[in-house]
């Protein structure tokens, strides 16, 4: 339950995590944002979360190929893919999801000739229909890496 008066927000215990107050033709909204985090995936390495669940979809950030118990990068295109896909879905998992939950992902490539060996390995974690994607290949990723992927995923109520 979300009560605003006098510019003063109060959330009852069971409401999670934060709100954020916006001004839409001159009508206050609140927006409801949780943080989700886990262990079995790799530690943010800036200011930003895993993930965020808003208005029933779930929105993971960039998943570099790290093991998340070493924090290593994996080596080769295949494993980093591999790595990629699977610290994603363990986050999915936080919030009891699955690769069939996923509408969008991005992926972004050091190489688009790895796109091949990419495409293969992605087709291994999703069934039909398929998820949305785009594939974008970049200068350079954080810490070398060759591949990164974010994804968005719907969370039934």
């Amino acid at each position: 339950m979300l009560l605003a008066q006098d510019n003063e927000i109060k959330v009852s215990a069971q409401t999670v995590k934060s709100y954020e107050k916006n001004i839409v033709d001159k009508k206050e909204i609140f927006i409801m944002k949780e943080a989700v985090l886990t262990s079995n995936a790799p530690q943010p390495i800036g200011p930003y979360s895993q993930a965020v669940l808003s208005k029933g979809i779930l929105y993971i950030s960039g998943q570099l190929p790290l093991n998340p118990n070493t924090n290593k990068l994996a080596i080769g295109i295949e494993d980093q893919t591999r790595q990629c896909l699977e610290n994603l879905k363990h986050i999915l998992r936080e919030k009891g999801l699955e690769m069939n939950s996923v509408l969008k992902t991005t992926i972004f490539v050091t190489d688009l000739s790895d796109f091949q060996t990419v495409n293969e390995i992605y087709a291994e974690y999703f069934s039909k229909p398929f998820p949305a994607r785009s594939t974008i290949q970049v200068a350079e990723l954080p810490m070398n890496a060759m591949i990164e992927i974010e994804l968005m995923a719907e969370v039934k109520r």
